[in-house]
């Protein structure tokens, strides 16, 4: 089973191409691909695969998902 998770930019322009960025999740942080999309900035929230973003998303819907994920964490615990 594959999880796509949505991660917020935190810094764009990186990588030899230009083509990575910095996500963060939770104070974790990770240099992905966004290679796969078209003006990606700074505060933008991305659904993060395999280390590529897919998409963008709304940020009212990024933060309802990463509560759900919390709420099923929490549950679990």
């Amino acid at each position: 089973m594959c999880l796509a998770l949505p991660v917020q930019v935190i810094q764009v322009g990186l990588g030899e191409a230009g083509d990575a960025a910095m996500v963060e999740l939770d104070g974790l942080q990770k240099e992905i691909s966004v290679a796969l999309l078209d003006d990606v900035q700074v505060g933008d929230y991305v659904i993060l695969h395999a280390g590529y973003a897919l998409s963008k998303l709304d940020p009212v819907e990024a933060d309802l998902t990463l509560a759900l994920f919390s709420h099923i964490h929490d549950a679990a615990a």
